[in-house]
């Protein structure tokens, strides 16, 4: 493609510091900020998917992949749906629940929170709720007993602990001689659990499947019915198959339609910045553009001396290619490197920081999740650096292509 002689002259050339030194300047400015802009798009692109792989699994603790519910909020006959779901090859467990809106009371805390009825036994083979208890476990919840389990930041709002009970208010109301007197009932704190998302931890309290239809008046049927499947990622076949099973009688959702407005967000968020950043790389381009230039200007007589030894138009077109080739080799495999590292061990940085500052950088009530987790996608990398890599390189033809077009003549001039 390119004679020896080209290579030669065109690694010549990039560290040659003769005569003027601010061309050797030009094309160290070139990489460095080349490699703080490939740097800076794997680390935000590999940030923005950490957090929402992050946000994606916490959610995934408390729900499953699919959830089947009525329209009217009920699933009647529920053990029936259990049966045909289970037939599902892809689906690899099932359970109902019961779900409901109230107010907790402790001495003089109140707080909204949302109580979910489910069946301990069944429970485990849909979330993974049980791997994050704090105190107890999901067996203790027994039918009759009236226990509760309470997220972490729910139970520390109200200034509860295990063993203390507490007061339910449940919006039905009780219609007397003496009017309409709230409908409450006593619950006692059998356990903690801390999934690591904000919305659930300081709210959601747990209760017993037969506990909650009792309560809430839920003498047949429940709210729905939650499916786990085989693969997370290929939930979205096996959802639409459901739909279209039962499209006449209930409503089908899986994981992602759970702060849809979220996961959305982050997509387009994720979008836009990989173009505001990408565009930081054009100007670098534009960059090499000038620096390449300048060298070209700078080096008008060796060229014009070598077009007189006998060069070839394309001999002197490889020289500044390759030297342009290189400002963009070495700056993508720095920026790549870099980007890649700090990506990598970002959440141990962070944890180092927020020790330092003794202070809490990301607020969970605002972001969802108190850390910085990262995940480095290596088709993200490899797109990201490609991109870049022919980006500068395309930027190198111009001057290139002004350096093979040189007059010896008119370059030997005034030397």
């Amino acid at each position: 493609m390119f004679h020896p002689v080209s290579l030669f002259v065109g690694l010549r050339y990039t560290r040659s510091k003769r005569r003027n030194g601010y061309v050797s300047l030009f094309s160290g400015v070139s990489i460095v900020t080349l490699s703080l802009g490939v740097m800076l798009l794997i680390v935000i692109l590999s940030v923005m998917n950490g957090f929402e792989k992050e946000v994606r699994d916490r959610i995934l603790n408390m729900i499953a992949h699919i959830t089947i519910s009525g329209y009217d909020g009920k699933v009647k006959d529920w053990n029936k749906v259990v049966n045909e779901v289970t037939q599902h090859p892809e689906v690899v467990g099932t359970a109902p629940f019961i779900s409901a809106e109230g107010m907790l009371i402790y001495k003089r805390q109140v707080h909204g929170s949302v109580f979910r009825g489910i069946d301990p036994d069944l429970e485990t083979s849909v979330s993974k709720i049980g791997d994050h208890m704090v105190v107890g476990s999901l067996k203790e919840l027994l039918p009759g007993e009236f226990g509760i389990i309470l997220g972490q930041d729910l139970a520390y709002k109200l200034g509860v602990d295990v063993g203390q009970k507490i007061t339910m208010v449940t919006p039905s109301a009780n219609v007397t001689p003496a009017g309409v007197i709230p409908r409450l009932k006593r619950f006692t704190v059998i356990g903690i659990f801390k999934v690591g998302f904000f919305e659930y931890d300081s709210s959601v309290g747990l209760i017993h499947l037969n506990d909650a239809a009792r309560v809430f008046r839920k003498k047949s049927g429940v709210t729905g019915v939650q499916v786990q499947v085989k693969d997370l990622f290929e939930v979205g076949p096996v959802k639409d198959q459901l739909q279209a099973q039962y499209e006449q009688d209930y409503w089908v959702k899986d994981w992602s339609y759970y702060h849809k407005n979220w996961f959305s967000a982050v997509a387009m968020e994720k979008r836009m910045m990989f173009s505001i950043l990408f565009i930081i790389i054009l100007v670098v381009s534009i960059n090499i553009i000038s620096s390449m230039i300048t060298v070209v200007n700078d080096k008008r007589s060796d060229i014009a001396i070598m077009r007189t030894l006998g060069a070839k138009t394309r001999t002197i077109l490889w020289i500044f290619l390759i030297q342009g080739s290189v400002i963009g080799i070495v700056g993508t495999l720095i920026g790549t490197a870099l980007g890649v590292w700090l990506s990598l061990n970002l959440e141990s940085l962070y944890t180092s920081l927020e020790k330092l500052l003794d202070s809490e950088i990301i607020d969970p009530s605002v972001y969802l999740i108190s850390n910085l987790p990262s995940d480095v996608q290596i088709e993200q990398v490899v797109v990201i650096s490609l991109a870049t890599l022919v980006t500068s390189i395309i930027a190198t033809i111009i001057p290139a292509l002004t350096a093979s077009h040189i007059n010896p003549a008119e370059a030997l001039r005034y030397e």
